[in-house]
């Protein structure tokens, strides 16, 4: 199977690992890649977010199968582009995308189908920011409605933070907020059958202890032993079926990877987004566990064919991730850096390139690299994923380093 793969960010790393490990794969290509992906792949250079453009390196390569990464491109239309020339491709249409490029179209999908989730109000304007905001009370969780590279939800107590958030973005869906440990959950469906990966979770804000602003993501661990064991399937029962047979319904059929992000409240799990994409940086640890070959799992989505798909099968112990960071993110990221310490199995690379001249690896990027490693248990894993960050140069970098402490620990509560 020849496989291009659409992306360049640690994600797309995480996925090109997976692929090149699966030898029904003879040939992988990553369009635009990254110097991390270059390692096992030919990359090729396209403007991700252009339709006609990816369609036609498809053509051009001869793939067998086209696998989208990042949200822009598949809210962009790029699925359909590809499907359009007979090519098959793992990800959802544009209009089925929508579940994470508007999160009030996500509201009224998740409404219809009857999904445990958070009440919510979409504004556009000060008036009804202001309603929305009085009767949920603080902490305010204010989301733009459209894509925002993951930066763009506030929850804050400072009511004068969260108006300035909506004022920003223009449109928003003001949210009540939702207490609790929050899990997320991917699951490969072809639109009809559906089959769960591993819940992971990750760690949104910059700072130790959840303090500081919101980030793409700074690490994330899996699996998660302060779970219900029930948890998967009831969330496939509450959520991802009735969700999927609701597109179905509008003639929308979402094929690909859908994202559910929880919140394990004291009334059990509650719906806090969809995405149409795998997460970054949960891809890095749920598919260092993941011992199925992962390109006859996207190719069975991609061709409808995932029912007759066998079980998966995963490896013992756990895995932990550990961003490194530039300095000045979640904000403007001072780049070009120099890197030293990458070339190591586990070093997965997001934000980084060749410089011109000398092709020194240096930061391109906010979130640099994830230090990923697997162990025997949780504990082990978090040990080997800080002993690949302390081996890895990058002047001012920022890290935490409370990834997975809490559940390694045995401190992880779900209220209630």
């Amino acid at each position: 199977m020849r496989v291009l793969l659409v992306g360049g960010g640690g994600r797309e790393h995480a996925l090109a690992l997976g692929l090149a490990s699966d030898p029904a794969v003879t040939q992988l290509i990553a369009a635009p890649g990254n110097p991390g992906i270059a390692e096992v792949a030919e990359l090729r250079a396209v403007e991700p977010t252009d339709p006609v453009a990816v369609a036609a390196l498809a053509v051009e390569t001869g793939v067998d199968l086209v696998v989208v990464g990042p949200e822009a491109p598949l809210v962009a239309g790029v699925a359909d582009a590809v499907r359009a020339k007979g090519i098959a491709v793992f990800g959802p249409s544009g209009e089925a995308a929508r579940l994470e490029g508007s999160k009030a179209f996500a509201k009224d999908v998740m409404t219809a189908a009857g999904v445990p989730t958070a009440r919510a109000y979409t504004c556009t304007d000060p008036e009804s920011v202001a309603r929305a905001l009085d009767e949920f009370g603080a902490p305010y969780v204010v989301k733009n409605d459209g894509l925002a590279a993951g930066k763009g939800v506030v929850v804050t107590d400072d009511r004068a933070l969260a108006e300035d958030h909506a004022r920003e973005c223009g449109r928003v869906v003001i949210e009540e907020y939702l207490a609790g440990p929050e899990v997320s959950l991917f699951v490969v469906t072809d639109g009809e059958a559906a089959v769960p990966l591993l819940p992971a979770q990750d760690f949104k804000r910059i700072g130790d202890g959840d303090t500081g602003p919101n980030t793409g993501g700074m690490g994330a661990y899996a699996p998660l032993p302060w779970a219900p064991s029930d948890l998967v399937d009831e969330v496939m029962r509450d959520v991802v079926h009735p969700t999927l047979a609701e597109l179905r319904r509008r003639g929308v059929p979402f094929s690909g990877l859908l994202y559910v992000g929880l919140a394990m409240t004291a009334n059990g799990p509650r719906v806090i987004e969809f995405n149409a994409r795998f997460g970054d940086p949960e891809t890095q640890v749920v598919l260092a566990l993941l011992e199925t070959p992962l390109a006859g799992l996207l190719h069975a989505s991609a061709t409808g064919t995932l029912v007759e798909h066998p079980p998966l099968r995963w490896r013992d112990g756990a895995a932990v991730t550990v961003v490194v960071a530039s300095p000045g993110y979640p904000g403007t990221p001072r780049t070009g850096d120099v890197i030293t310490g990458a070339d190591r199995p586990g070093v997965i690379h997001a934000g980084t390139a060749r410089r011109a001249g000398d092709g020194e690896l240096v930061s391109a990027g906010g979130r640099v690299l994830s230090a990923t490693a697997t162990g025997p248990d949780l504990a082990a894993a978090r040990d080997a994923a800080y002993e690949l960050v302390r081996g890895i140069g990058l002047a001012g970098s920022q890290h935490r380093t409370d990834i997975a402490a809490a559940a390694a620990d045995g401190q992880v509560e779900i209220p209630g």
